[in-house]
């Protein structure tokens, strides 16, 4: 018995190397990405009275909408600081000719006032952090001996004969947003046009050729992995399969919760590695969404450990300022953007409860329903260590129906697909209430949730009913007349 034991071991083992993507090693050799906080935003050129100069004019309208105003978190870094540790970096590079990689700043976090730089240079990153201007330094980024070589994968330019449902406008998607009474809000118009909304993710595998979004309103994509990917479009599917929920158009197919919305791809996850730097990439891209004017933010990302980093978080730290991106994540209401965060998959491992950012302040936390409408029991669970209600809402994650990055429709698990459900009708009930704040349009979405009553931490609010938000937000506007 033990034999047969070892053998079918060793079969599986030869098995998943056989099939395993091929390694090489990491370009460049061993090199770091330190994080440098900065004191203050001093010697700038940047004044909060000509914000236009770094804000587009749909992200400075949104907040003044709002009633919103700007703040020393919206300045940009430093640009004394910063040109003085490029003239620091410009140095090493002259002076050190062997280093295969050229030390460099990589990015700027506005809101956390922060830095961050790549070197191979342990030295020079060591000088930057004992500066005057440096509050604190952490490094956050290593490279890995080695990494997958890409291996590309080809989309289907057509849909097959079963992946269509004859008679159903909704096609696949049918279950998912009727479950929150969203098609209601599509019968009388309400399609997300108008509303920008940022995927935060990490790859979009195909997007830019499958047929599921020939008719998507994809504006544009970004990415904030360092280095960026000579192949945007061939990253991981996971995002693609965010975007499928929301956007697809393709009746008795799929039809997403927001197909009239506008898209931004924005890549900060590294599937290299899992390593604190993300949190930094998040920012990043969090902010850049601010500037451009985006309106919701989907982002089915969670983090709770790292590569060679054991207990670098623990369970007390979900109050949603102690982490990085948390931290990032909180301020997002604050400049009239709605959050709409996963609440993570590990609620069947030792972790349990929601996983950084799920944790933040004013954000719509999602956590995943099965098909009878009963919690899955992968989805994260709250409270946040200083006791507020998580997750917020559910929505059917376990399955959901969505588009593969081969463009063929799937049914896959997890709050990833549950988040972006909510999110694009989020979308459609502010294109229906557009005069709503950030902060009001996620409370409606709480107060008319079927456990709006009794919220838990399991299923927080419960399941959303947008008709029924929709109407009592109407009424709502129709009293204060």
């Amino acid at each position: 018995m033990l034999l047969n034991l070892i053998l079918v071991a060793l079969t599986l083992s030869q098995r998943a190397s056989a099939t395993a993507p091929p390694k090489k090693k990491y370009p460049g050799g061993k090199c770091y990405i330190w994080r440098y906080t900065l004191e203050d935003k001093r010697e700038s050129s940047y004044t909060l009275e000509r914000p236009q100069r770094w804000l587009s004019h749909k992200s400075i309208e949104r907040r003044k909408k709002q009633g919103l105003p700007l703040d020393s978190t919206d300045l940009p870094v430093s640009t004394g600081y910063l040109k003085a540790i490029e003239r620091m970096a410009y140095e090493a590079n002259r002076n050190t000719k062997k280093l295969t990689v050229e030390s460099r700043v990589i990015g700027t976090s506005r809101w956390n006032n922060s830095v961050l730089v790549r070197s191979a240079d342990t030295t020079l990153l060591q000088a930057i952090g004992k500066q005057a201007y440096v509050k604190r330094c952490e490094q956050v980024w290593i490279a890995p001996d080695s990494i997958e070589r890409m291996i590309k994968t080809k989309a289907n330019y057509y849909f097959n004969s079963w992946d269509s449902l004859k008679g159903n406008v909704y096609g696949h998607g049918h279950e998912q947003i009727e479950m929150l009474n969203g098609h209601r809000l599509h019968n009388i118009g309400y399609r997300g046009k108008g509303i920008t909304i940022a995927i935060l993710d990490g790859g979009f595998m195909n997007a830019d050729q499958i047929p599921a979004f020939q008719h998507a309103n994809i504006e544009g994509a970004k990415d904030f992995v360092y280095p960026n990917s000579p192949y945007f479009y061939q990253e991981t599917d996971h995002g693609t399969k965010v975007l499928s929920t929301m956007a697809t158009n393709e009746p008795e197919v799929l039809v997403g919760t927001a197909p009239e919305a506008r898209y931004w791809l924005l890549r900060c996850e590294d599937q290299q590695t899992e390593q604190p730097v993300e949190e930094d990439y998040w920012a990043m891209a969090a902010e850049f969404a601010d500037s451009l004017g985006a309106d919701i933010i989907t982002s089915s990302l969670g983090y709770t450990e790292y590569d060679n980093l054991p207990g670098y978080y623990h369970q007390y730290d979900l109050d949603g300022h102690t982490s990085f991106i948390s931290r990032t994540a909180s301020m997002l209401a604050s400049k009239g953007i709605i959050l709409v965060n996963s609440a993570g998959n590990s609620g069947m491992g030792p972790w349990k409860k929601i996983t950084f950012p799920a944790d933040a302040e004013n954000t719509l936390t999602v956590g995943a329903l099965n098909q009878q409408g009963v919690n899955a029991p992968f989805s994260g669970v709250g409270p946040t260590q200083d006791m507020r209600i998580k997750p917020d809402v559910m929505a059917l994650g376990s399955p959901a129906s969505l588009i593969s990055g081969r463009g063929g429709v799937i049914r896959d698990m997890g709050t990833s697909f549950s988040t972006p459900i909510i999110a694009g009708l989020v979308a459609c009930l502010w294109q229906a209430l557009p005069n709503k704040t950030a902060m009001e349009i996620m409370d409606l979405v709480r107060q008319n949730s079927s456990n709006h009553e009794k919220p838990d931490n399991v299923y927080g609010y419960g399941t959303p009913n947008f008709w029924r938000a929709y109407m009592i937000g109407r009424a709502n506007i129709e009293v204060k007349r």
